[in-house]
C-alpha cells in the first residue's frame, strides 16, 4: 500500500457528512496520500472508514486508532477484508489499546495490560482467517515494547504526540521494511503566543492520560515542564508553529529520523476551516 510522503490526520467527530466530503476532496486535490482518523466518543471506526473510502478516489484511509475494546478480533478482520474488497484496497487498520477512561469508564470493559492485550488481539486476527491479512495492520505504539510488537507481529506503527527523537527510536526498534506513520500537530502561525495558546488547548485532553504522559517523560520532558498545560519547550515540540518554511523544516526532521510517512494535524480555533485549509495548501509540498 502506497501511503505517500504526507497525509492528514483529522478529529472527524467534529465534522458532519458535508464537511467531511469537502475536507476529503481538498486533501486529495492537494496531493496528500492518506487520511487518518481516530475512534473516540463519536463515529464508529469501520462505518466511518466506509464513508471516507466511498467519498474519496485514491486516498489511503487509515484508522488511527481503532480501539481493540470496541470490537472483537474476528469483527476487525472482517472489517479490514470488507473495506479493502469494496474499495480498491485503500484501507489500513490502525489498532490501539486506548486509555482506561475510554475502556472502563465509557465502554464498561476491563482495561488489560497493553502488551498482552494487543498480542492476543493480533493472534485473534490471524485465527480469524490465516496469516495473510487483507491489508496493513499498524499499531498505536509509544513505548519500546509496543514498538517491538509493531515490528514483529504487525506491519508497523502509527505513533501520536511524539517528537523526531521518538521517531528515531521507533525506526531503530521497528527495523527495515516497516511502516512508521507519525502524526504531527502543526500551526502555521507566526505569533508564538497565539500558536502556543492553540497548542495548549488542543493538547489539554491528552495531558491527563498516563500513556502519553509516561512517554513524554521517557523522551526527557520533566514533570515540571508538563505541569499547568505544558511549558513553552514542550508545546513547541508537540505543535510545530511559525511560518510555513519553519513548520516544513520540523516535518522534515521526522523523515530524517526514519519516518516513512508523516500525517499532519492542523491546529486551529474551533471551526476555523479557512486556517485549516490554508495550512493544507501551504504544507502540501513538504
Amino acid at each position: 500500500m502506497q501511503f505517500g510522503r504526507l497525509g492528514v490526520w483529522c478529529s472527524t467527530d467534529r465534522l458532519d457528512a458535508a464537511a467531511l466530503r469537502a475536507l476529503l476532496h481538498r486533501v486529495e486535490d492537494h496531493g496528500y496520500g492518506s487520511f487518518w482518523y481516530p475512534e473516540s466518543r463519536g463515529y464508529e471506526s469501520m462505518a466511518l472508514a466506509g464513508f471516507l473510502l466511498a467519498n474519496s478516489r485514491k486516498l489511503v484511509i487509515g484508522s488511527s486508532i481503532a480501539n481493540i475494546y470496541a470490537r472483537d478480533a474476528f469483527t476487525a478482520r472482517r472489517g479490514l477484508a470488507t473495506l479493502n474488497a469494496l474499495h480498491e484496497g485503500r484501507f489500513a487498520l490502525g489498532l490501539g489499546v486506548s486509555h482506561i477512561p475510554m475502556v472502563e469508564g465509557l465502554r464498561g470493559h476491563r482495561y488489560e495490560k497493553p502488551i498482552p492485550a494487543m498480542r492476543g488481539y493480533l493472534d485473534g486476527l490471524r485465527k480469524a482467517g490465516g496469516d495473510a491479512l487483507e491489508g496493513p495492520v499498524l499499531l498505536a505504539a509509544l513505548g519500546p515494547k509496543m514498538l517491538a510488537l509493531s515490528g514483529s507481529a504487525a506491519d508497523g506503527a502509527v505513533p501520536y504526540n511524539v517528537t523526531p527523537e521518538h521517531t528515531a527510536q521507533a525506526a531503530a526498534i521497528l527495523g527495515p521494511d516497516k511502516v512508521l506513520a507519525v502524526e504531527q500537530k502543526v500551526c502555521v502561525e507566526t505569533d508564538p503566543v497565539r500558536a502556543r495558546a492553540l497548542g495548549r488547548r488542543e493538547l489539554a485532553r491528552y495531558m491527563a492520560l498516563p500513556n502519553y504522559v509516561n512517554n513524554w517523560l521517557r523522551l526527557g520532558f520533566t514533570e515540571a515542564e508538563l505541569a499547568n498545560g505544558g511549558n513553552d519547550r514542550f508545546i513547541d515540540a508537540m505543535v510545530l508553529h511559525g511560518d510555513a518554511a519553519t513548520v516544513k523544516s520540523g516535518l522534515r526532521a521526522h523523515f530524517a529520523a526514519g519516518a516513512t510517512h508523516v500525517c499532519i494535524q492542523p491546529v486551529t480555533d474551533d471551526g476555523d476551516t479557512a486556517h485549516r485549509d490554508a495550512m493544507l495548501t501551504a504544507l502540501a509540498d513538504t
